[in-house]
């Protein structure tokens, strides 16, 4: 058996956009990216404009061990954009946190970006590469470009976005305009909502909708650009016509449990793929112990239909975020025992089944299971909810080549060998499409497929912007 290298991991990140007139912009965005913490957890960011000027604040750290009421008032203006970040491309430092900024004179542009492109090579070499450190910044800095040629940035991004390749959710905004855009295949989502009818928000789930009251609108389409101003909502389409392919990992693991995708509720799909699991891989047991949190639906799933009860036998720390995002390998081993303990009165003795979300490292999960047994598990039979992880993602995923991901150099049992599990299966790929309740023609699988919907690197190019 071949030796597993960590890597590190992470979602491309969290945007929200909204246009407020009359209101606190910056508050509002504030509340709307604690509901997107989940997707990154490495910097947070403000861009506010008053009309006259965008003010912007950002910092490594949780929204809320970067912004505190003397920041936030310093922000002010009716209009806003945030972010949350998790690096996909580009160092972990605070002059790659977002939004990113350009000051035009005559006017200026923020922007925030969900997702990674994949020629950030060509872009670097169109723009002279001015010391951008990531494809965030080329963006802006090429969308900036056009602005300074056609004084409008509706137009600018219309003109620019084109040259993108590979996955970018954006929300960008001047002193007057707000814009939402999403790549012809739509990879990660975006969401139009409305405030009482007093003003519009972006975001990228539905969730972040929910915290400051707006109600849910639509989703915006793959390909569709939305300009927000004082006269309404425009919609724009700016690209040529492509298949969408939303990363299917939104349903399994990235997206909050309480958000709609597709149309679909998240919690109802993960439901959906623990039933069909358990249709799939049932096994002998006492109890179904879900891993926490993006576990739990598909373990409810799993053990309604196979008639094993459910028990909650890991205590999450709530305190703690997700380990699969945290900047390090270390970070996230350490993570492991602060976010999970085991309860022995509750698995001491038991046949556990097992539910988690993915396997793409393997480090964690083998300290799991090595907690778990050292609870007293008599048995422990792990159930995945995705297919096996093997091909490496370039559209806002950060894995290395195959040889850095557990499923691409093992098979099932060798899998389960090197877990330490008595048996190990994952859900099979019609059967996940199936569970999300979406047309199955409308995701990106490459990562549990190898059917990359988009010309990807072969070079080294993703990594081009990796600078400290």
């Amino acid at each position: 058996m071949s030796a597993v290298t960590p890597i590190t991991i992470g979602e491309a990140c969290g945007v929200f956009g909204v246009f407020a007139p009359g209101k606190e912009a910056a508050r509002l965005a504030y509340f709307g990216l604690f509901a997107l913490q989940h997707r990154g957890q490495e910097s947070a960011g403000i861009a506010a404009s008053d009309g006259n000027a965008i003010t912007v604040y950002k910092d490594l750290g949780l929204v809320a061990q970067v912004f505190d009421e003397g920041k936030l008032a310093s922000l002010t203006g009716d209009i806003a954009i945030g972010h949350t970040r998790y690096s996909t491309t580009g160092s972990s430092n605070w002059a790659n946190s977002q939004p990113t900024y350009r000051d035009l004179g005559d006017s200026s542009i923020a922007l925030s970006h969900n997702g990674n492109l994949t020629n950030t090579g060509a872009l670097a070499e169109h723009l002279g590469d001015q010391g951008a450190t990531t494809d965030s910044e080329l963006m802006t800095e090429l969308i900036a470009n056009e602005v300074a040629s056609c004084g409008s940035l509706p137009k600018a991004i219309a003109a620019a976005a084109p040259e993108f390749e590979g996955a970018f959710t954006l929300t960008v905004m001047d002193r007057n305009t707000l814009v939402g855009i999403r790549d012809p295949r739509g990879f990660r989502p975006l969401c139009l909502g409305r405030l009482e009818n007093e003003g519009w928000v972006l975001a990228s789930e539905s969730a972040a909708l929910d915290i400051i009251g707006a109600n849910f609108v639509r989703e915006i389409a793959p390909g569709e650009m939305v300009v927000i101003n004082d006269d309404g909502v425009a919609s724009l389409f700016p690209f040529e016509a492509a298949d969408p392919r939303m990363c299917v990992f939104e349903f399994v693991y990235f997206a909050r449990p309480d958000s709609r995708l597709y149309g679909e509720e998240i919690h109802s799909a993960r439901l959906r793929m623990g039933e069909l699991l358990a249709d799939q891989a049932h096994v002998a047991a006492d109890i179904v112990v879900p891993v926490p949190e993006s576990g739990i639906p598909g373990a409810q799933g799993y053990a309604a239909r196979s008639g094993v009860p459910y028990v909650d036998g890991l205590v999450k720390n709530r305190y703690v975020g997700r380990t699969f995002i945290d900047p390090s390998q270390s970070m996230r081993d350490r993570g492991v025992r602060m976010k999970l303990n085991a309860m022995p009165g509750i698995l001491g003795g038991k046949r556990i089944v097992l539910v988690d979300d993915s396997i793409v490292r393997g480090s964690t999960t083998k300290q799991l299971v090595q907690m778990i047994r050292d609870a007293g598990a008599t048995e422990i039979h792990l159930r995945i909810l995705s297919p096996p992880y093997r091909w490496p993602c370039y559209y806002g995923m950060d894995t290395g080549d195959r040889s850095t991901l557990l499923a691409a150099g093992m098979e099932v049992h060798e899998i389960a060998e090197f877990l330490g599990v008595d048996s190990l299966a994952y859900l099979e790929l019609d059967a996940l499409l199936e569970a999300t309740g979406a047309p199955a023609d409308g995701f990106c699988t490459a990562c549990l497929s190898g059917d990359y919907p988009t010309g990807v690197p072969t070079t080294g190019d993703k990594y081009l912007l990796e600078r400290s």
